[in-house]
């Protein structure tokens, strides 16, 4: 009988020991051994980027036009612009990227290139090789950019543009991955909305004179395009050089041609000496459009009230939407002294062709860098070139004409306006009928005048 229960209490304590053994197990699979904690954080420390303690700020360099003729874009175009997005970055302590786990304040390092192109991609170079910012402020004019956009591809660089049209460029894209433009264009959409614009007024002929550069070059060839698409004959056709301001012999022979609108696809001081001599010689066609740099606010004062009825490219105002009307007035705070120092007014430096864009081109790059939660060019280009974003012009994102493979341009959709036209002091925003089927966002703010008012 003591054998019996002896057997029993045995069969009992191993069925319970069989029992217990998945439980055993999991408790043994629940606590990590000895030392696998402490190899699981080492590894969360090895994912850090190896300057994850010693960062400071996010570098951003650039060549610009610090000097030369091209100055005058770093003083009001994109210039203001830059300095005014990297100082609304770093009020809010930086930019949030989560592989640093915390802000990051934007640095910046300018070189200046003196507005010559050589140079401007040397420099470009050097930032990239020596100086090895973590992203690039861009180059300056249409040539500039069509000769460093390539260069920063080159290096893996993502490169959201600022001055410069894309027209020879936008064929690239798709071989450009790191190429994103911001501005809005010759052939994207200026040049089509001018052409529907003034046949819609009846304009019936055209002379164009145009930078001999790839800026000109690229407008002139838009507009005979376009021109001819909407059946406006164009009777001249002269290029003049870079910058020049001796323009009387052209402007005399466009006035002989008797045509009813003079484009004028210049750079200033062009701009300025264009208007100059048009006045000097009371030259007085249906429609005058120049640019750049007539969108800006000191092109009007430097011709009161005589700006009335010049159609510029751009372009936005204060009636757009809410959003930038706020925008004009956190712009003109911030740079008022700049404008009063050059030009007697607060709002002096407002340019209401480029200067929203390019704000809205740099929270697309700011908010990528964030939505990445990375430093990594790859990574942030990838959606740069898939999302969308929300900046000072609402949904805002980048067409890839070559695929999201390629690089992108600002979309055309998100465009509040092409061509304005000086009315009363004010630029408005002009089109044609229809223009929103092609261009939602469009918001024409006032009717083209056509033809333009006398000079004073």
């Amino acid at each position: 009988m003591g054998k019996k229960l002896l057997l029993i209490m045995v069969s009992f304590s191993l069925v319970l020991a069989l029992a217990a053994m998945p439980l055993m197990m999991a408790c043994e699979e629940e606590a990590a051994p000895p030392g696998e904690e402490e190899e699981e954080e080492e590894e969360e420390e090895e994912e850090r980027p190896p300057d994850y303690d010693t960062r400071e700020s996010i570098v951003f360099g650039g060549a610009r036009p610090l000097t030369g003729p091209l100055q005058i874009f770093e003083l009001t175009s994109f210039g203001p612009c830059y300095h005014l997005w990297v100082d609304d970055v770093n009020a809010e302590g930086g930019l949030y990227v989560e592989e640093y786990g915390r802000r990051l304040p934007i640095e910046l390092k300018i070189e200046d290139d003196g507005s010559d192109l050589g140079n401007s991609t040397r420099l470009l170079e050097k930032l990239i090789l020596e100086d090895e910012v973590d992203f690039l402020i861009p180059n300056c004019s249409t040539a500039f950019l069509y000769a460093s956009a390539p260069l920063a591809n080159k290096y893996g660089k993502v490169y959201v543009t600022g001055e410069g049209g894309a027209t020879t460029l936008t064929a690239m894209l798709g071989d450009l991955p790191y190429v994103f433009c911001t501005l809005n264009y010759a052939d994207y959409y200026q040049m089509p909305v001018l052409a529907d614009t003034l046949a819609e007024a009846g304009a019936e002929t055209a002379a164009l004179i145009y930078l001999n550069d790839l800026h000109g070059i690229e407008y002139d060839h838009t507009a005979m395009s376009e021109f001819t698409r909407v059946g406006i004959t164009v009777v001249m056709n002269e290029a003049i050089p870079p910058y020049t301001e001796d323009v009387e012999l052209v402007m005399k022979q466009a006035q002989a041609s008797g045509a009813d609108v003079l484009c004028a696809f210049v750079y200033p001081p062009t701009t300025m000496a264009v208007v100059g001599q048009a006045i000097a010689l009371d030259y007085n066609p249906n429609a005058m459009v120049i640019g750049p740099g007539s969108t800006a606010e000191y092109f009007h004062l430097a011709f009161g009230p005589a700006v009335d009825g010049i159609i510029g490219f751009g372009a936005f105002n204060r009636q757009s939407s809410p959003a930038l009307d706020a925008y004009v007035d956190h712009f003109i705070e911030a740079t008022k002294d700049t404008g009063m120092a050059l030009f007697g007014s607060e709002s002096g430096i407002v340019d209401y062709w480029a200067s929203a864009i390019f704000y809205a081109g740099l929270q697309c790059l700011g908010q990528a860098i964030e939505k990445a939660g990375t430093l990594d060019q790859d990574a942030i280009r990838n959606v740069l070139a898939t999302e969308h974003f929300d900046t000072i012009f609402g949904d805002t994102w980048f067409y890839t004409p070559g695929g999201s493979a390629g690089g992108g341009i600002l979309a055309k959709e998100c465009h509040p306006g092409e061509i304005g036209q000086w009315q009363n002091g004010a630029l408005e925003v002009i089109g044609y009928e229809g223009v929103t089927a092609i261009l939602p966002a469009y918001v024409i703010t006032a009717d083209i005048i056509y033809p333009k008012p006398a000079w004073p």
